[in-house]
């Protein structure tokens, strides 16, 4: 995962992403770059559009983070309508206590 993230941090950095690169990266915080790691990665990522990659990842993610706060809201107004529903019924209690 290491690897895959100092791709990303270069890309960031609009860096070339090489064997040196990465391994530069993974060095600067204190990990001993596998060269076969790093090679295989790169094969891997030979035919990728990272920015591609990017936007079709977070998708599906900004996807269910809109409904879990659609349900979180609806959930919310529920709540707040039993709440009110047993508020006026302990009204409506009191109430009969003092004609009962």
């Amino acid at each position: 995962m290491e690897y895959v993230y100092s791709v990303l941090l270069l890309h960031s950095a609009k860096k070339e992403i090489s064997e040196d690169g990465i391994a530069h990266v993974l060095k600067a915080v204190g990990i001993t770059a596998d060269s076969t790691k790093i090679k295989g990665l790169l094969s891997a990522l030979k035919e990728v559009n990272i920015d591609e990659a990017i936007q079709k990842a977070a998708m599906p993610i900004a996807i269910a983070a809109t409904a879990v706060e659609a349900k979180t809201e609806e959930k919310g107004a529920k709540d707040k309508a039993q709440e009110e529903a047993k508020s006026e019924e302990a009204a409506a209690e009191g109430l009969s206590s003092l004609f009962g």
